[in-house]
């Protein structure tokens, strides 16, 4: 029997009434919406941070509209430190996701010492409706990439180890790479 298809993000995240938070634990990703940026700031050592260029305004106004109408969209990183060339490259387009109205906490993974964690990456919405991100080991997009979770068991031990990881994780405009 094939599974139905989980909603997309912008479907869940245009239903919360009050919370969208996402966790990272990931220290590389290689998913193709991010492929020609990442080259050029690898060449360059310039990223895009522009709100109203075509890589970042979707992304902008998808926040802005969510938190227009109340919702809190938070977003915590689990890194390894010395960071990845990846993570330098987020860090340095993280003031886009600020400035678009996202809160943004680093947790360095030698801090998160104590805390447990879930295996996935995630989108928690309104702590009711969890979904979960597979990406391959090389940080691609795996052939069934999302996948939806509301079992209330499962959600709130999402729920709290999100809450943990946020609570120790430093604001994003106090976190310096190293």
């Amino acid at each position: 029997m094939q599974q139905n298809e989980p909603p997309r993000f912008d479907e869940l995240l245009g239903a919360a009434r009050h919370s969208a938070v996402h966790l990272e634990m990931r220290d590389n990703y290689a998913v193709l919406d991010e492929a020609e940026d990442y080259r050029r700031w690898r060449q360059t050592g310039q990223r895009d941070a522009d709100p109203d260029s075509p890589y970042w305004a979707p992304w902008v106004q998808t926040v802005r509209t969510a938190t227009g109408r109340g919702v809190a969209v938070r977003r915590v990183r689990i890194v390894s430190e010395p960071v990845s060339d990846y993570i330098r490259y987020e860090h340095a387009g993280t003031t886009v996701n600020v400035l678009a109205g996202e809160e943004v906490r680093w947790l360095p993974r030698n801090q998160a010492s104590g805390l447990l964690v879930p295996a996935l990456d995630g989108w928690l919405f309104d702590d009711a409706r969890l979904l979960l991100n597979h990406f391959t080991g090389n940080g691609q997009w795996a052939p069934q990439p999302t996948e939806l979770c509301t079992d209330p068991h499962a959600v709130t031990a999402y729920a709290a180890a999100v809450e943990a990881v946020w609570n120790r994780a430093v604001p994003h405009d106090q976190y310096t790479i190293r």
